[in-house]
């Protein structure tokens, strides 16, 4: 059997090809789906299956696209009341080609719908060799017990329970997992980097599965839950019907810093993905940054929504092609235009640029030393990091919710932004100055500098 993981690591999502005598199945595809068409072709297989394990909330799936191109069916959770043509599973239906058989468990928990499928390679043996856990079960975690608009999470967590210790865990210690993501998701809290774990392992580390009894669970999957980004349910309805292709996505329209600046004052969004220190230098004033590399698309959903036609500035062409990409794999659809020529052409048409300060730790000590409250420090990390300690006298406004947390703030007063490293504070930064805030300092390094420098820490 030929098996292998496509890993995305902007989405830190995983998917699969499996193949056996000439015909593939992929389960949970990304939205760009040449890379199966390309593989499969060069490995001599035909793809004439394709599983989405759930309706994926952070990220829009390529299966309709995919099934179009190869003619394959899709399979969906019976619970997935979708509108698009599918196959309707349900515990124990199978999927049998060559010496593969792929049967589906109905594992409901972090969604309804949600179902994980058991792999039988027969050159392997006769017994289940893996799983395909989707979102239900993943390394070090659980899937998040909040995207159902009719269950509550307690109610949710509890059907997962049930999943993990009557689906999963039967399988036995010696079956390997491969979850439909990995660290640094929005989907889970405390995943490990392994791609690749077993049930028995997993039933050893795994916070969730060494929960004493269902209502340990049900309160450690819903104490404290991170706030559920709006543009998860838009998704998830994006895959319920459907995404439409690649191709049929509206060109990008190159604008002259005038016509930006025009669409601007209308309402578009002005995004710019260069590095944070580029940025930082001289940028568009109003503009967003959020850099390319990293979590660039979950960040950039979570943070502006679905709902703005953006305008990208980025450092080059191919750059500006990426970013493009990038968003529509989270359902952003409406990347109006971008900056032709970037701020290489905004500086040579001399027109304003903006700042974003930088302090060191041992600056900003110094200065709240010889003036006690002249600056407003602002901590954009998740409770969490806070609890465990934070700069005495700082606001607690988490990066994911910082935009409609500045009322408190005042615009005559300095304020420096930090997180745990530095990465983050620089695009809250941006979110701050762009709602009005012109005194706006990151601070170099993060808290981690601070405590680096020897600085103490509030709890």
């Amino acid at each position: 059997m030929y098996f292998q993981q496509f890993y995305l690591t902007c989405l830190s999502h995983a998917s699969y090809m499996l193949g056996s005598e000439g015909v593939a199945c992929v389960v949970d595809p990304q939205r760009d789906v040449s890379l199966y068409v390309d593989e499969a072709q060069a490995r001599g297989l035909k793809i004439e299956h394709i599983i989405e394990t759930h309706l994926h909330a952070d990220f829009v799936s390529g299966h309709v696209e995919l099934a179009a191109k190869t003619g394959a069916n899709i399979y969906l959770g019976a619970e997935a009341e979708s509108p698009i043509p599918h196959v309707a599973v349900h515990d124990g239906d199978e999927v049998r080609f060559g010496r593969v058989i792929l049967r589906f468990l109905e594992t409901p928990g972090h969604t309804v719908e949600s179902v994980s499928v058991v792999i039988t390679d027969l050159d392997r043996g006769e017994k289940p060799w893996a799983v395909l856990t989707g979102d239900t079960l993943f390394i070090g975690d659980v899937g998040r017990p909040d995207l159902s608009k009719d269950k509550t999470p307690q109610q949710l967590a509890a059907m997962l329970y049930d999943s993990l210790h009557q689906k999963l865990v039967p399988l036995g210690d010696e079956v390997e997992i491969y979850p439909a993501h990995g660290a640094g998701s929005l989907c889970g809290k405390q995943m490990r980097p392994e791609r690749q774990s077993t049930i028995g392992k997993e039933r050893e580390l795994n916070y969730a599965l060494r929960a004493s009894s269902k209502d340990e669970f049900v309160r450690l999957l819903t104490a404290e839950l991170p706030d559920r980004p709006e543009y998860f349910a838009q998704d998830a309805e994006i895959n319920r019907t459907g995404a439409i292709p690649l191709d049929f996505l509206l060109s990008m329209e190159a604008l002259t810093p005038d016509q930006l600046v025009e669409r601007q004052r209308a309402g578009d969004v002005v995004l710019d993905t260069r590095p944070a220190m580029e940025f930082s230098a001289g940028h568009v004033p109003g503009a967003v940054n959020i850099p390319l590399a990293g979590q660039f698309a979950g960040s950039a959903g979570a943070l502006l929504g679905l709902d703005h036609d953006l305008i990208v500035i980025a450092e080059d062409q191919a750059a500006v092609e990426e970013s493009r990409t990038r968003l529509a794999r989270v359902g952003f659809e409406r990347v109006a235009g971008y900056l032709e020529g970037g701020m290489t052409r905004w500086a040579s048409e001399q027109k304003p640029t903006a700042q974003i300060m930088q302090i060191t730790a041992a600056e900003l000590s110094r200065e709240l030393a010889e003036d006690p409250g002249s600056i407003q420090i602002v901590d954009v990390r998740r409770k969490a990091e806070w609890d465990h300690g934070h700069i005495a006298g700082a606001l607690h406004k988490p990066l994911d919710r910082v935009a409609k947390m500045l009322a408190d703030l005042d615009s005559t007063k300095p304020i420096v932004v930090h997180c745990k490293g530095g990465a983050r504070s620089a695009i809250a930064c941006s979110l701050i100055q762009r709602a009005g805030f012109e005194n706006v300092t990151n601070l170099i390094g993060g808290l981690d500098a601070w405590q680096a420098t020897g600085l103490a820490v509030s709890v």
